[in-house]
């Protein structure tokens, strides 16, 4: 899935930057090719590029047979994630793609 990036905040996630806040969320992360992927509690592999300064594109697996708490976990680390990559909050996040779900863009 593409993720909008907030403005100005793309100048973090150059070169190393992506990788290491993944690693500061989820422990560990390493650099594949040009992805960075990581693994951490129900979510088995997570792959993530900067597309462009404004654009980061995110994928993930998850393990549907994951206890309800390590799910919950996952889930939180992921929204925290995601908005130190992004700099959007989850409402934030949800109001963009409910706007360009509107407009026919997904």
């Amino acid at each position: 899935m593409d993720y909008d990036v907030k403005k100005g905040h793309g100048k973090e996630l150059e070169g190393d930057g992506l990788r290491k806040i993944a690693e500061e969320v989820f422990g560990s992360a390493k650099i594949e090719g040009d992805m960075v992927v990581a693994k951490y509690g129900a979510m088995t592999h997570l792959e993530a590029k900067m597309k462009d300064k404004s654009n980061i594109m995110i994928n993930t697996t998850t393990d549907a047979k994951a206890s309800v708490e390590v799910a919950a976990d996952t889930i939180k680390q992921y929204n925290v994630f995601l908005e130190k990559v992004t700099g959007f909050t989850s409402k934030e996040r949800r109001t963009r793609l409910q706007k360009k779900a509107k407009e026919g863009k997904l």
